[in-house]
């Protein structure tokens, strides 16, 4: 029973794929909505059977071998526990309601049959990445996820800009895969396995804590995860990727993909505790990437981008609970930030196709009355990413992440997610008072053309609403008995002080931000319109002008090289005795014309050439 489900679960959406996909357009948009929507809806059916149907523990199931050759015999496994079905939960679950939003946000779209190609694709692809019980399996899904990736940001692909941001998705991303394929062979060449159960009970013995190889192997498969989940430096795709459909976001951009990095640190958790070095960088790296995306977000017009940043600056905190070792509480901000993150892409989305598909703050304003059902989703959605206190899924999850920062005496880490909980208040406040309140900056906003449909327009956002309160913190299991204990299981005191310290911090952006955008706007609009002031505002809404280096420091000199090896100087010197022999061949060709008079006249003019060398030439007269 446990292995139909499971396998159904990732088997289904690739079902629809198929169906989707040999289709060649005949299917109509009905047919293919109910094909898409309904493909992940039964595998999130499989993966409640699975839930019920698991009894605890790790089970493998083999469906068969993949490659044999020696001792490298990677299967088609699925390994299943507790954090594969918390994964596959999100995935389906999450997913469901994405496919169900997207079949009202997509009407009247072209190339729809395309579309729920590609997103039920992705959905396998991810199914496949927290189910393989090998690395090969898991990479072979995470390089699935990168290209559904490219075809869904690149969806409108008729606009250049959207290629651009697929092309920059893709090679982006392919650069943090080349670190993690490089870790895997250097992890089969001392392990002589990819096996994800055998190599983590293999690295303690081959190798000691802090050594070389473990640090290595370590940094390899955190490179692949910064690319993946979009954070510094491998980060500058993310906000690009809003080029897509506003369900894409949601889906890949928000709810799975970009957390794929946190999942495979969780799950390699006894090969990052081999390397206690990089482990604490993982968390550096968290948060930095945070606090960045935080300003970065407060300076954006895009109510798209602003949640892109908000995207990253939440993983950053998952990282920071990773490079403390408590991989349980950064699992559990995976999964409340995809509720109320999906809900909030969601909701933005209702708003971008109600107002005509106007994304920009500065054009929208006095929606609230008008768009109620997003307006509320806005609501919930930013409530948990400031984790408001007790009401909000995210104050649960990120309370946890800040306690066990502080058991851990990481005080840098600490104060960082302080700042960045206060921060996070600020660009909510502004997000939804820049959409929903004040006088409409345009036509668009003015009229709007609210959803009306009950079961693709407002059951999604009323369903991730609910999972954004505590509700959603209530229904993670927990799984601290998969991973080793954090930091604060040995902590006796100081968790009491810790929430009062996050919840002063929320509230203090929340007041700041109320203060700023309330009160003193047009002081505000004065400061970042001029000195100091517009050139922070420059930089933060360039993100820190991380393209603009990486352009100058990275593309401008390849292109440059490429300019110069566009005519191959080695390869002409190699090709110069067969153009001789042309040019000769040539010469001789248009030599043999027919015509006598100049056969004679060359042949008088050979006979004088040979007498003048010999007349000339010494020795000429022997």
């Amino acid at each position: 029973m446990m292995a139909m489900a499971v396998t159904l679960s990732f088997l289904l959406p690739l079902a629809g794929t198929l169906i989707l996909a040999f289709s060649g357009g005949r299917l109509g948009a009905l047919a293919s909505s109910v094909v898409g929507v309904g493909s992940v809806g039964l595998a999130a059916l499989a993966t409640a059977w699975a839930m019920m149907a698991h009894s605890g523990g790790s089970e493998g199931i083999t469906l068969w071998t993949w490659i044999a050759v020696e001792d490298f015999q990677p299967t088609i496994g699925l390994a299943v526990d507790g954090l594969a079905l918390v994964m596959m939960s999100v995935i389906t679950g999450v997913g469901f309601l994405i496919h169900l939003f997207a079949a009202w946000y997509m009407t009247g779209e072209e190339g729809i049959t395309r579309f729920y190609a590609w997103m039920n694709l992705f959905v396998f692809s991810m199914m496949l990445l927290v189910l393989g019980d090998n690395l090969l399996l898991l990479f072979l899904g995470w390089e699935g996820v990168g290209l559904c990736s490219y075809g869904l940001i690149g969806y409108y692909y008729q606009g250049s800009a959207n290629g651009w941001a697929a092309f920059k998705a893709f090679v982006v991303t392919r650069i943090g895969d080349v670190f993690l394929a490089l870790g895997l062979f250097l992890i089969f060449m001392e392990l002589g396995t990819l096996d994800i159960q055998q190599l983590l009970a293999l690295a303690p013995q081959q190798w000691q804590e802090g050594s070389t190889t473990a640090n290595l192997a370590a940094l390899l498969v955190l490179g692949g995860a910064l690319g993946k989940s979009a954070q510094v430096p491998l980060h500058t795709w993310l906000p690009d990727a809003m080029a897509g459909p506003t369900p894409v976001s949601a889906l890949i951009h928000a709810a799975t993909m970009v957390t794929a990095g946190v999942y495979l640190i969780a799950r390699l958790n006894g090969l990052f505790l081999l390397a206690p070095d990089v482990l604490l960088l993982v968390g550096v790296i968290g948060a930095v990437s945070l606090l960045l995306a935080a300003f970065a977000a407060l300076a954006q017009t895009d109510i798209k981008r602003v949640l892109a940043y908000s995207t990253m600056s939440q993983i950053g905190y998952m990282f920071v609970a990773l490079g403390v070792g408590a991989f349980d509480a950064a699992i559990f901000h995976l999964v409340t930030h995809a509720f109320f993150k999906a809900l909030l892409f969601l909701s933005a989305g209702a708003v971008i196709i109600s107002c005509h598909h106007e994304q920009d703050m500065r054009r929208l304003g006095g929606l609230w009355r008008k768009l109620p059902v997003a307006y509320g989703g806005f609501l919930a959605g930013g409530a948990a990413l400031v984790a408001l206190p007790l009401v909000s899924a995210g104050f649960f999850s990120k309370d946890e992440i800040l306690w066990q920062a502080m058991a851990a005496d990481q005080t840098g880490l600490l104060i960082v997610g302080l700042l960045g909980a206060a921060l996070t208040g600020i660009y909510t406040v502004r997000l939804i008072l820049g959409t929903f309140h004040g006088e409409p900056g345009s036509d668009h906003a003015r009229h709007p053309e609210p959803g009306t449909n009950p079961l693709t327009h407002h059951l999604p956002l009323i369903v991730l609403a609910v999972l954004s309160t505590f509700v959603g913190a209530w229904l993670y299991p927990g799984l601290g008995e998969l991973f080793p204990d954090a930091p604060g299981e040995a902590a006796e005191t100081g968790h009491t002080l810790l929430q009062v310290l996050a919840m002063g911090a929320a509230v203090a952006g929340l007041l700041l931000a109320a203060w700023l955008f309330l009160r003193q706007r047009e002081w505000l609009t004065k400061k970042t319109g001029q000195g100091i002031g517009a050139r922070l505002w420059t930089l933060w809404h360039h993100a820190w002008g991380f393209d603009a280096l990486f352009d100058r420091v990275l593309v401008q000199p390849w292109q440059w090289v490429v300019k110069v090896l566009r005519v191959d100087l080695v390869n002409l010197v190699m090709n110069l005795p067969a153009l001789l022999a042309r040019a000769l061949n040539a010469g001789l060709v248009k030599s043999q014309n027919g015509r006598m008079r100049n056969y004679a006249l060359v042949m008088v003019l050979g006979a004088t050439i040979i007498l003048l060398a010999l007349a000339v030439l010494p020795g000429g007269n022997a």
